[in-house]
């Protein structure tokens, strides 16, 4: 009898154990193992990064970091950590948490537009991908890359098509490059090279112009209008006279491109600069902004008319008043000058 009751109080003993062991584990995998009060958290795991970088990322956010680690080694996560963007959610528990991290690597909108300069551009991305400014740059000017595609290093913002793309966090700037590559050519497709071909200009001339389009004018239904302006001009062996090339080579001159200039002065026409299109005839050496597909299917779709000239519109801002003669323009330009000065613009 006395042995029947040791082998039962054993028995329990056993069976309480081993019910606190099964709780632990599955208190271990299933219970909510997050501290953060948000309905999401973003963690970002570098390239190269090792279980150690986990735990500094994790470590404040989780109630109990040895329960995860427990898991994660038992499900091989720990010894094969994936970099990415991780969206963890408010209550995960810890077998939640590891089949995220293995296979839950977000992928985000990247934007960009309005960029003036490859080192603008490069600081944009880097603040939305891994790779950072110095390593974009890098790769934006990369010489062999640019002759591979009959660009150089002052044309070749023209290769980046503002828009919004789909990337994982973790693209290197070579991976952002060669897309950006592919994105180009999709863009540039024969429909659109065989309009560039029939107004007499390469696509990287195409954009340039746009780019001085994009900076005239911020209405998207006058583009062709003022597009159409730079065609006639230079259809006829004009000078673009475009005060935005101007307003670039002050920029460059003083190597300050947050500078910002509201009226350009007949002293800076003279400026020597290869982008000053009142002094050279030639199309400036690459575009002065990233421009919009907007703009740039508004050169190859602008406007035939006889308008040479335009000048902001004090009458309805925003837009232009355009002139087929220089007298007219005059009228027109004498109306902007008075209210310029009228507002104490000096530059």
């Amino acid at each position: 009898m006395y042995i029947k009751k040791i082998i039962v109080v054993i028995a329990i003993l056993g069976s309480v154990a081993f019910a606190y062991f099964g709780y632990t584990i599955y208190n271990s995998i299933f219970s909510s193992n997050t501290r953060f009060d948000s309905d999401e958290h973003i963690v970002y795991i570098p390239s190269e990064a090792n279980f150690a970088t986990v735990k500094d990322s994790l470590k404040p956010i989780l109630k109990d970091f040895e329960s995860f680690q427990l898991v994660a080694d038992k499900k091989g996560y720990a010894s094969n950590v994936r970099p990415g963007r991780y969206v963890l959610k408010k209550g995960m528990n810890n077998n939640d948490l590891v089949n995220v991290l293995r296979s839950g690597n977000n992928p985000i909108k990247v934007r960009f537009n309005n960029q003036e300069r490859l080192e603008n551009l490069a600081g944009r991305i880097s603040g939305q991908i891994e790779a950072d400014s110095a390593s974009l740059l890098k790769v934006f000017r990369d010489k062999q890359f640019l002759d591979s595609l009959n660009f150089n290093e002052k044309n070749a913002l023209g290769m980046y098509i503002p828009n919004q793309y789909e990337f994982y966090w973790n693209t290197s700037a070579e991976e952002f490059q060669h897309r950006m590559k592919t994105e180009y050519d999709r863009f540039w497709n024969d429909a659109r090279k065989q309009k560039a071909k029939e107004i007499g200009l390469t696509p990287q001339q195409v954009t340039t112009i746009a780019s001085i389009v994009q900076k005239e004018t911020v209405k998207v239904d006058e583009r062709p209008r003022v597009a159409g302006v730079y065609m006639n001009r230079y259809k006829n062996g004009w000078k673009l006279d475009a005060d935005p090339t101007v307003i670039y080579a002050i920029k460059q001159e003083l190597n300050n491109f947050d500078t910002i200039i509201k009226r350009v002065l007949y002293k800076d026409l003279t400026i020597e600069s290869p982008y000053n299109t009142y002094k050279y005839k030639n199309l400036p050496p690459g575009p002065i902004t990233m421009p919009d597909i907007t703009s740039i299917d508004a050169v190859l779709n602008h406007e035939n008319h006889d308008f040479f000239y335009f000048v902001a519109n004090v009458e309805n801002f925003g837009y232009h008043k355009f002139a087929k003669t220089l007298a007219q323009h005059n009228r027109n330009k004498q109306e902007y000058v008075r209210w310029i000065n009228s507002q104490g613009i000096r530059r």
